[in-house]
């Protein structure tokens, strides 16, 4: 009799049900993550990775970590580079990160809740905008269009606040995106309008087709199915369609003296996920045994790296 394992992604290469688990083989690495540091100036309920005021389990990202990795051959694809946190903005080195990525000719995304720190920064990050333009591009945290919404995910008085500092880029010719939540049951085409509404009365043109992504909202401990390599076929998904088929994480963690790879945004602390020190060696095949591989990627059919 087989022996299958006693829990839902428990196994690396086998569910519950005994069937093989998914997998997932890098192509051509197009975008490459730096998580800045896991602490925040907010401390969200559903957070992806928990960050906090306090949470320092991914420390601030230094110079030398980055251009370890900008030097390896495998960042010679590379199309974006993206800042996720934490907050990017609460780490003392991120407008030297960001000046060196964008040197390397190469897009950047920084994802922000623009929530009061980003204004520490607003002269220098000025000077980039004026010298790379729209190469840099800043995607904003708006959980939801109404208020109400909004701050029970990010806390009361964070609406206002962050969209006044949507409009102020904005109005600055910054290059802008909204990423939102599926907080709630309505339908997306009901969101994608409540948020052009937001917008047009804040007097904010963007275009919401390529630059509004709304993400499903992720709460650890759900019951969600493990994804098969029959899955493919039944979902009428494809494995080359996921995240860590072109994208990597570089991660510096507490207590390390060397940064790792990690195959997505979104697997911050699970060591299994771990693909070495070397973004050269991180080619291994990836296989989806966690619930954020299932419900985020491959049922969401999300990307960190939408909305540009």
């Amino acid at each position: 009799m087989n022996e299958f394992p006693a829990k839902k992604f428990s196994h690396k290469t086998t569910t519950a049900k005994g069937e093989t688990r998914a997998w997932v083989d890098l192509g051509e690495l197009k975008t490459l993550w730096f998580n800045s540091g896991t602490q925040c100036n907010l401390a969200c309920d559903n957070c992806y990775i928990e960050s906090s005021p306090t949470n320092d389990r991914l420390v601030y990202l230094s110079l030398e970590d980055l251009e370890t990795h900008l030097n390896s051959n495998m960042f010679n694809s590379v199309e974006l580079i993206g800042f996720t946190g934490g907050e990017p903005f609460l780490n003392p080195n991120i407008i030297e990160l960001l000046k060196a990525s964008l040197e390397t000719g190469r897009d950047v995304l920084v994802l922000t809740n623009a929530y009061r720190v980003i204004s520490r920064h607003l002269k220098k990050l000025d000077q980039l905008k004026d010298e790379y333009g729209e190469k840099l591009h800043l995607r904003i945290s708006l959980d939801h269009y109404t208020k109400t919404l909004h701050e029970k995910e990010r806390g009361e008085g964070t609406f206002d606040k962050t969209l006044g500092t949507v409009k102020d880029l904005y109005d600055n010719g910054y290059n802008i995106s909204i990423a939102g939540r599926a907080l709630s049951s309505e339908d997306l085409d009901h969101v994608r309008k409540g948020y052009a509404d937001l917008l047009l009365q804040n007097k904010i043109s963007i275009d919401l087709k390529s630059k509004l992504v709304v993400f499903p909202e992720m709460i650890s401990g759900e019951d969600v199915p493990e994804i098969t390599t029959a899955c493919w076929d039944i979902l009428g998904k494809r494995p080359d369609a996921q995240m860590c088929a072109s994208e990597r994480m570089i991660v510096r963690r507490k207590n390390s003296d060397k940064s790792v790879v990690l195959p997505c945004t979104l697997l911050a602390y699970d060591k299994q996920f771990e693909l070495g020190h070397e973004l050269d060696l991180a080619d291994t095949r990836v296989y989806l045994n966690h619930e954020f591989c299932a419900k985020f990627c491959v049922l969401g059919g999300s990307s960190c790296s939408s909305a540009l």
